[in-house]
């Protein structure tokens, strides 16, 4: 199968005029095409269903899929379990790609369809390349799903979900992410309000609770890949491939900011892949569950935290840099051996490879660890097949994803 895309990736390579400003930059374009090739490989065995992936093993047997999207809802898992999503509502299509008017957005754009009040599966009807020229801001009770289209959200602004709740956002490629602001910005039908310089997140949860991020690839932003601050919580983070970042996933506001104390975030089956550095997660205060993700790559260190957050990391799989200074899987910051030793921070059914060490600390108290468990581990031994998809999956209508 691969030397049929061998054309592509040439043209791509050696063809740069053909590419228009829109498009996503000629690695990015290499690098989904490889995956793509990877993807179709695993689907012609069983990786499809059966995997013990639980999100996957819900909804990815079925042929008619596109016909029943919105049950995807239903497959939500740890602490985001309960985001609906727009499950209850109506399916919009995103027709337009173009994001000229953010105060007045047109019908048929994302824009237009994620500030709604009502409840709306957001699909898209082609492949597209999204630049927004401000923040995405969502409403409460959407979705988007990008299943059954090549959807980049790339190049400008990305996604922003502020005191909402009930999202899922479900098979994007959003990299690429810049800062922008200082523009009036829609927020809903019936607001729009003066927007400050945004960071630049892939995704930001800003005071936001029940979010499910599923599925998606990202990487290349400039601040945090996914974000969740300001008292988020009922958060699952799931699925998704991330590369080349520095400062991926931030948890947690401050360490002064103890509303985050009630923060519980599960972070299950995700691949962190090559050209990491730091935070995967970096956590603060919080109830953590760190479960089944595969990481084979980090320059600095994997999980990090401060301001004691209770950690559970269970059935992960570390792949250490070949660095001699790179092997210790975690990072206690900001305070000294004293105070740290009494976070809980536990490592059960870890695989450690090349190396890898995780510290310990605290006194292992387990009702902080029931209350940072969101689902059973599974063996560390079948990480690598249960995140084998990890990332936007390449789906076709008519046929099982």
């Amino acid at each position: 199968m691969a030397p049929s895309f061998l054309p592509l990736i040439l043209l791509y390579l050696f063809s740069p005029s053909l590419i228009s400003a829109t498009v996503p930059p000629p690695q990015h374009t290499v690098q989904q095409v490889q995956r793509s090739l990877n993807s179709s490989r695993r689907n012609l065995g069983f990786l499809s269903c059966g995997t013990g992936n639980p999100v996957d093993d819900c909804w990815r047997c079925d042929p008619n899929w596109e016909k029943n999207r919105q049950r995807l809802a239903d497959c939500a898992i740890g602490f985001g379990k309960g985001a609906v999503g727009g499950r209850d509502g109506k399916i919009y299509v995103v027709t337009d790609s173009s994001d000229d008017d953010v105060v007045n957005p047109k019908p048929g754009t994302l824009r237009y369809g994620a500030i709604q009040d009502e409840p709306l599966w957001i699909i898209f009807e082609r492949d597209m390349v999204i630049k927004l020229k401000q923040e995405l801001i969502m409403n409460s009770f959407k979705t988007i799903d990008g299943r059954g289209a090549s959807v980049h959200i790339a190049g400008g602004a990305c996604i922003t979900i502020q005191y909402v709740t009930n999202i899922i956002i479900h098979g994007l490629n959003i990299h690429d992410c810049k800062q922008t602001g200082n523009a009036m910005v829609r927020s809903s039908p019936r607001h729009y309000g003066f927007r400050t310089m945004a960071d630049g997140d892939g995704v930001s949860i800003f005071g936001g609770s029940h979010v499910w991020v599923d599925h998606n690839s990202l990487s290349n932003c400039a601040d945090g890949l996914i974000d969740a601050i300001m008292g988020s919580t009922a958060i699952t983070i799931s699925n998704n491939y991330m590369t080349h970042h520095d400062k991926v996933m931030l948890l947690g506001h401050s360490d002064t900011y103890e509303q985050d104390k009630n923060m519980q975030v599960t972070i299950a089956f995700n691949h962190f892949g090559e050209g990491l550095v730091q935070r995967m997660p970096r956590c603060r205060h919080g109830y953590f569950h760190v479960v089944n993700n595969d990481y084979t790559h980090w320059e600095m260190y994997a999980i990090g935290g401060s301001a004691n957050p209770t950690i559970n990391s269970q059935g992960n799989r570390f792949l250490a840099p070949d660095r001699r200074f790179s092997k210790e899987v975690t990072k206690h910051e900001d305070a000294p051996e004293s105070n740290w030793k009494n976070w809980n921070w536990r490592t059960e059914g870890d695989l450690m490879l090349n190396g890898a060490f995780f510290t310990t600390s605290g006194v292992g108290a387990s009702s902080s660890y029931a209350r940072a468990s969101s689902l059973g581990a599974r063996p560390s031994s079948i990480v690598s097949a249960i995140t084998t998809n990890a990332g936007a999956l390449v789906c076709k209508r008519g046929s099982r994803c």
